[in-house]
């Protein structure tokens, strides 16, 4: 998955039905600590709720859990740099890992510090160095 420059704030959220029409709440913080503003206008991305089910045998949707865990311990092909300068690496079915302080191209091991169902958070424990 590519994440464009142009992201302002990454969170997840539930929609919720009021009134006839659908809600997603942003989080406080993206707004008073973020780069957006209250009554600005800003395009929304909807991913996941397609990549992240499978069906189940008896016929019902069936949630995927996020293929890492915390203390979980991977190493990774840094693949981009996201717009908080943070190095950006995907693992298995597509699943965004987020590890500061890295750039792209760059393979590292990494432990998981933080996991929610859209990408988890990651710290580099070593370093691939290149012996050209």
């Amino acid at each position: 998955m590519e994440i464009p420059d142009t992201l302002l704030c990454l969170f997840s959220e539930s929609i919720e039905e009021q009134q006839g029409s659908y809600t997603i709440t942003v989080p406080k913080q993206e707004v008073t600590d973020g780069d957006i503003h209250e009554n600005g206008s800003y395009r929304v991305a909807l991913i996941g709720s397609r990549e992240t089910r499978t069906d189940s045998s008896d016929g019902s949707d069936e949630w995927l859990e996020p293929p890492v865990e915390e203390g979980d311990r991977r190493n990774v092909e840094i693949d981009d740099i996201g717009n908080q300068g943070d190095g950006i690496a995907s693992v298995e079915r597509g699943y965004i890992v987020i590890v500061p302080d890295t750039d792209p191209q760059e393979q590292v091991t990494v432990e998981i510090t933080s996991v929610t169902s859209r990408f988890a958070f990651a710290e580099v424990v070593d370093r691939e160095i290149d012996e050209e």
